[in-house]
């Protein structure tokens, strides 16, 4: 089991990446402890001075205006995380769900919550048990908190709702039961601040991040066995050409792709054509690929900055004061989603545009399709076809979701962020893309097998075409590909091409 320690320090989203992969323990240390439970007294010293606070001595949204007594204030907050918990559709996978538990203790960490320690104490004892909670995927909206995500996630704390423990699904309180846990009971406040916050879209974005860190540099491994294959030139990338425009993103893809191609004899075997240039959807990698690359990085920095952020609604302020804010809304993060999206679909699109230009042949060397008898032949037709039937759904989904608010709560909450749809949304693209970068891949080492063996290729081509080899037979003539093409995106998903070239290529990575 891997270890976390939550300490006052700044987190990237790049430290994430371990709650995908299994189970973690999760520590906190004597600081944030104190910072944790002496924001615990602060509020209990102004509860105690009976002033009206938000959500504790009165109702929700538009109900706030309803006053609530002393001796219903612990029913208040079961009634809220009960009521709230009404998310549909497939649960979030796994890893999602740890992030989600982890950023959780993140932003009570701050000291703004008023929580006890003991809420937190719950959440660490379910991370090391890896007791997970069912979180259904729709129903939250990104404003006042996800709400309905961050109810289902509480129902586990409380002993009600389903979990997943030991790949099973059960109910919260037997899995508790299982590992010696008892029901957290909740106390004034600890539902609201459970449910009030970012957490359910933020762990979506992390994992965007991930994806998407993964695939823009897959995307130059794949463009320059392109580059390769079709017979383009390398001069596309000289590094000292694109130091000319002061975009460090373009700078960076280039100097990539001229490594990977380095002692290429397919590229030097053509180095006199009579070809003026190359296409633009490979001429134009570094600044198609680099754009996207800085669009994601600004991203990243609006996810970082959410990820260190307080998310909780009323703040429990250090000079014993509460204050109504409105720090749950999720604008940041869908809008930070809405522009992964914009660039990750043109990754997808200039991909599926280096897989037409292949498929129209290259000279007299490589047939239309990559097929060895055209017309008998369909070659890889069809395997163009899903790109583009992928690449045109990209579009359709990159149209923002931050641009589309609705009024809820009768009108309390009227204008909402649509972040986890705007999260959700760049998943799919994500997986879209790494799709079309698998079959862009097979297009490219196909080529270069079938045409232009026994010429070398490339220093970073080499590892790549050696890895798929091994699983995949580069057959002449039409072939049955489709568990090739998903064996590919397998290996993208797993960062196996990746990290087969950086054993041969230092690479540029976000």
């Amino acid at each position: 089991m891997s270890a976390v320690l939550i300490s006052t320090k700044s987190y990237s989203y790049h430290d994430f990446s371990i709650f995908l992969k299994g189970s973690v323990k999760v520590r906190v240390d004597s600081e944030v402890q104190k910072i944790i439970k002496d924001s615990r007294d602060r509020f209990n010293k102004i509860l105690h001075s009976k002033q009206k606070i938000y959500g504790v001595n009165t109702g929700f949204g538009k109900l706030s205006q309803m006053s609530i007594s002393v001796s219903e204030q612990k029913k208040l907050q079961l009634n809220l995380i009960r009521s709230h918990a009404v998310g549909v559709g497939k649960p979030i996978n796994p890893g999602i769900t740890r992030i989600l538990l982890f950023l959780k203790i993140l932003t009570f960490a701050k000291g703004f919550s008023g929580v006890r320690y003991d809420v937190v104490d719950q959440i660490l004892k379910l991370l090391h048990h890896d007791i997970l909670p069912i979180i259904p995927r729709q129903g939250s909206v990104g404003a006042s908190g996800d709400l309905a995500p961050l109810a289902h996630m509480s129902l586990a704390l409380i002993g009600e709702g389903e979990v997943i423990y030991q790949n099973r699904r059960m109910s919260s309180l037997h899995a508790l039961k299982k590992v010696g846990m008892n029901p957290l009971t909740l106390q004034a406040k600890e539902g609201l601040s459970l449910i009030n916050g970012t957490q359910y879209s933020t762990a979506l974005a992390i994992l965007c991040l991930i994806k998407s860190a993964n695939l823009l540099i897959t995307a130059d491994i794949s463009g320059a066995l392109t580059t390769e294959a079709s017979l383009s030139s390398r001069k596309n990338y000289l590094p000292s050409v694109h130091r000319l425009k002061k975009h460090k993103s373009q700078i960076q893809t280039a100097t990539n792709i001229w490594n990977i191609l380095e002692n290429s004899e397919i590229i030097l075997s053509h180095k006199n054509c009579d070809r003026m240039q190359d296409p633009y959807s490979i001429r134009c990698i570094p600044q198609v690929h680099g754009a996207c690359r800085e669009m994601v990085k600004n991203a990243s920095i609006i996810i970082n900055n959410e990820i260190n952020s307080v998310s909780d609604n009323p703040l429990v302020l250090k000079n014993n004061h509460i204050l109504n804010s409105g720090h749950f809304h999720g604008e940041f993060i869908a809008q930070a989603m809405d522009s992964l999206s914009i660039a990750m679909s043109e990754i997808g699109s200039i991909s599926q545009k280096r897989i037409h230009y292949v498929m129209k042949g290259i000279g007299d060397i490589v047939p239309q399709f990559v097929a060895h008898n055209p017309g008998l032949e369909s070659g890889l037709m069809l395997a163009h076809v899903t790109t583009a039937a992928l690449a045109s759904e990209n579009k359709i989904l990159s149209h923002p979701a931050s641009v589309d608010s609705i009024s809820t709560s009768g009108g309390q909450e009227d204008f909402v962020s649509m972040s986890p749809g705007a999260a959700m949304k760049a998943l799919s693209i994500l997986e879209n893309v790494k799709n079309i970068l698998a079959i862009e891949l097979f297009v490219s080492v196909k080529t270069s097998i079938n045409f232009h063996h026994p010429l070398n290729v490339g220093k970073g081509c080499n590892p790549v075409i050696q890895l798929l080899k091994k699983h995949i037979k580069f057959e002449k003539g039409d072939q049955l590909i489709y568990k090739d093409i998903e064996l590919i995106s397998d290996f993208i998903e797993k960062e196996k091409i990746l990290t087969s070239v950086q054993k041969k290529v230092i690479l540029s990575t976000l």
